[in-house]
């Protein structure tokens, strides 16, 4: 008997070893033969996952005996599906090729969900603008982002200053404080800087932008009441990347951005250099600046080690200084006087480290350290007054992700200090403020079922001085039939009181008291969102996809600028709420090379105070967006747009003018170089055109809202080189 047991133990071992088979596969380009590094294998209904090294080389243990469905997956790639019979007739190794997709947005990978699915897998609803729409919007406005953001649905920039053409993006009606912007997931675009962080971000450098819109607080804590917009940097690459753009305006504006990325099998390298600048620009001849006189600096490095397969680590540096300086146009020519007196000056220095280390525990396990430290300094000056003040912040985080083929948990902690020291001038009361928040979040992406993939997340903030916040979150993606697919989500955000807002921005935070944590509280908010999504193909040359959102959300408390007495101003928490809902439609048609974007948001947001119901100030009720682009790939580029924006309502109570935009932009390709030449609002739509931006004289003028261009028609032509 005991023989037996010990053949039979013998047998059964070798039956388990026998079962267990290893895969060793190299992937390459079909159209290159070039090896692919980043691939991801997976054997289906297992955890079994492994990634390509810099050879496309990918080993696989562990698999069992049968029938097995192996998934490569690579970005910019089509999905390849091979079903292998183990154990293997054939021990060789195996080639797989990958072909490249023409469905770009099918392997885009997103980090703003820090999820590592693909996009069409997130049930989180993600707005996606790649680097070839970077490009053309680049040749638009290549010193800042703001054309970027503001020619998308449900997307509106908001000029604070028409003299110094600051501005703040209002996502679904609600105030720009709302909004995180982040730089590859760091918040260093927020609070005292927020103000001219649109104004100072060039996009050369980046590799693509995502947007979710609704609350995103549960990832991101405080601010992203609205939604985030998240901009990626470029990463370092095996093939050199320079490539440098020379651009110039008939508003006497001139751009010089550089980029370098390259990889040397250990270390790696990106370099963004930029230097910006402009003239004062008065189209309308009233004798104040609708464009600033600028001069900006933008230098942007970063180091990449890549010390095995499984730990990585970058390191980077933003600085970026710039004077700019709005008002008179005489003032600003030298030429003031006791009447020609009035200017408006913004001196800014800003300086932030991000720091990212990354290790891969095993196949379906990883951890990531972060940390940002920032530091702004921003003086204003006015006739009789003057604002300073530096803000330092720091970020520090660390996360867990766990990866299986069905379901994903991501976990971590972090901490967020906010410091901001005001430069005394009078004695009136200084707004400093230093705020901390710790938190903790976690959350779990699962795919319940073929038709069915879902995500739940919770996050518990202690801000110092205004107690803890929670934070729920969830969202469905439901895969209804081929080329159908619907989005459910939900959540709650907070806000934490500031003075930086879009009102204060105005003045100049003239006047403006501190904020009181004794009598301000946190502003908090839940909403939601739902779309459907419908794309198909037809024939060889027809595409058309459409995607209609829903959106609410509802703002409890929220923070108003209220004018308690002459020349005061203080920020009170109100007793009623305010409220945006509305839709989005997005359409997009192809044929061939010719391709035609539509869109339409209709926006209803409203403040509810003491039984009074008001449409919210400086928000387009209606918008439509029209592009019109042809492409012959790497020879041409054309493009039309047009954009309506109903009438708006002012913060004085009148309604401004409804108006129309449109633009027209041509691009000549060569294999290293390209020209280009952009004709923006050819129909030269301005404010000062249909109603005035200021009342009083030239020498105390007091302006009214801006709710129109004021730079009207602006030609730009560039060069663009690839070397």
């Amino acid at each position: 008997m005991k023989k037996i047991l010990i053949v039979s133990f013998f047998m059964a071992l070798n039956l388990c070893a026998y079962a267990q088979n290893t895969l060793n596969i190299v992937v390459k380009n079909i159209e290159t033969n070039e090896p692919l590094n980043g691939v991801t294998a997976s054997v289906k209904g297992t955890s079994l996952v492994a990634t390509s090294d810099e050879n496309g080389q990918i080993r696989l243990v562990n698999i069992p005996d049968g029938l097995q469905q192996i998934n490569f997956s690579y970005i910019g790639f089509n999905e390849h599906i091979d079903t292998l019979e183990f154990p293997l007739k054939d021990k060789n190794v195996i080639e797989i090729f990958l072909q490249e997709s023409s469905e770009e947005l099918d392997q885009v990978i997103i980090s703003s969900t820090r999820s590592t699915r693909s996009i069409q897998n997130i049930p989180t609803r993600i707005e996606f603008i790649g680097s070839e729409e970077l490009a053309e919007k680049g040749n638009m406005k290549p010193g800042d982002i703001r054309m970027l953001l503001a020619e998308s649905t449900g997307i509106h920039v908001q000029t604070t200053s028409p003299t110094s053409a600051n501005a703040s993006i209002r996502i679904q009606g609600l105030d720009g404080r709302y909004t995180q912007i982040l730089k590859d997931g760091f918040p260093i675009y927020s609070g005292a800087s927020s103000g001219l962080g649109l104004l100072q971000i060039p996009p050369l450098d980046l590799k693509q932008v995502e947007v979710i819109k609704g609350s995103a607080s549960t990832l991101y804590g405080g601010g992203a009441i609205a939604g985030l917009v998240n901009l990626i940097s470029k990463t370092p690459t095996e093939e050199r990347d320079l490539r440098f753009q020379i651009n110039g305006t008939s508003g006497r504006g001139l751009d010089i951005n550089g980029f370098y990325g390259q990889r040397f099998n250990k270390i790696g390298t990106t370099i963004f250099a930029s230097h910006n600048r402009n003239g004062a620009y008065d189209p309308a001849n009233i004798g104040f600046s609708a464009i600033p006189k600028f001069e900006r600096y933008v230098l942007n490095p970063k180091l990449f080690v890549y010390f095995n397969d499984k730990t990585k680590m970058n390191f980077g540096i933003n600085t970026t200084i710039e004077n700019r300086l709005g008002g008179d146009m005489l003032y600003i020519k030298g030429k003031g006087d006791d009447i020609h007196q009035y200017f408006e000056k913004n001196k800014t220095q800003r300086y932030s480290t991000q720091f990212v280390l990354d290790h891969l525990i095993n196949e379906n396990s990883s951890y990531q350290i972060k940390n940002s430290v920032s530091y702004f300094n921003r003086n204003i000056t006015i006739p009789n007054y003057e604002f300073e003040g530096t803000q330092t912040a720091t970020f520090t985080e660390a996360n867990y992700t766990n990866s299986t083929e069905k379901s994903e948990w991501v976990a971590g902690i972090n901490i967020w200090t906010d410091n901001f020291k005001e430069k005394q001038f009078t004695t009136f009361p200084l707004r400093d403020y230093n705020q901390r928040t710790f938190g903790a979040f976690i959350q779990n992406s699962w795919k319940s079922a073929d038709w069915l993939n879902l995500e739940a997340g919770f996050r518990t903030d202690y801000v110092v001085d205004y107690g803890v916040v929670f934070l729920p979150r969830v969202s469905a993606l439901f895969q209804i039939a081929e080329g159908l697919t619907s989005r459910i989500g939900g959540g709650f955000g907070y806000k934490t009181p500031t003075i930086f807002t879009e009102e204060s921005e105005r003045i100049q935070y003239q006047n403006v008291l501190p904020i009181d944590d004794k009598t301000n509280k946190l502003e908090k908010s839940y909403g939601a969102n739902a779309d459907i999504n419908y794309r198909i193909r037809i024939g060889e040359e027809w595409s058309f996809s459409i995607n209609q959102l829903f959106f609410y959300t509802y703002l409890d408390n929220p923070l108003l600028l209220e004018n308690p007495s002459a020349n005061l101003y203080q920020f009170v928490n109100s007793p009623g709420y305010i409220h945006t809902k509305g839709t989005e439609t997005n359409i997009k048609i192809g044929y061939d090379d010719l391709k035609l974007f539509l869109g339409y948001t209709y926006t209803d947001a409203r403040l509810n105070q003491n039984g009074t119901n008001t449409e919210s100030p400086l928000t387009p009720k209606h918008r439509i967006n029209s592009v019109l682009m042809y492409e012959i790939e790497d020879k041409w580029k054309v493009g039309l747009e047009a954009y309506y924006f109903s009438p708006q309502k002012m913060n004085n109570g009148t309604t401004g003018e409804d108006y129309w935009t449109c633009g027209f932009m041509a691009e000549k390709i060569w294999e290293r170089f390209s020209l280009y030449a952009n004709f923006e609002n050819f129909l030269d739509t301005r404010q000062t055109r249909f109603d005035s931006i200021y009342t009083g004289t030239i020498s105390n003028p007091v302006f009214k809202d801006i709710y129109a261009p004021l730079d009207g028609f602006v030609v730009n032509l560039g060069i663009k080189l690839k070397l």
